[in-house]
């Protein structure tokens, strides 16, 4: 029997710490200061800031003040997060207050005891 390709433990092991190296570019797209884009505003800042430190760029676009943005990103609802980089390209409608599914959502890495998850 053939043993699987891509057994080496080194190369899994540097292609997880570059996976959490990763940059990210993030775009939020919201509807002037309503509370909802305020909240999207805040949850998304405390995960960036706590997960993503030092590791991301976060452009807030307000629909109002330039809706030819939203409108060549086909945005249909606000909030909305748009994940750039790293590949592939991700969407989030709301006020991103459930972290856990947000954190799946981007492939965001968290670091663990021993280890990266």
């Amino acid at each position: 029997m053939d043993e699987p390709k891509n057994k080496d433990p080194e190369k899994f092991d540097k292609a997880l710490k570059q996976r959490h190296n990763d940059h990210y570019l993030l775009r939020l797209y919201v509807s002037g200061l309503s509370p909802k884009s305020r909240r999207a505003i805040e949850n998304l800042k405390e995960i960036c800031e706590e997960y993503l430190k030092d590791r991301y760029d976060l452009e807030v676009i307000d629909i109002f003040q330039q809706p030819e943005l939203a409108r060549a990103e086909q945005i249909i609802a606000a909030p909305t997060l748009i994940k750039e980089l790293p590949p592939p390209l991700r969407k989030f409608i709301g006020d991103l207050s459930e972290t856990e599914k947000i954190l799946v959502g981007l492939e965001i890495k968290i670091p663990i005891e021993g280890g990266i998850s």
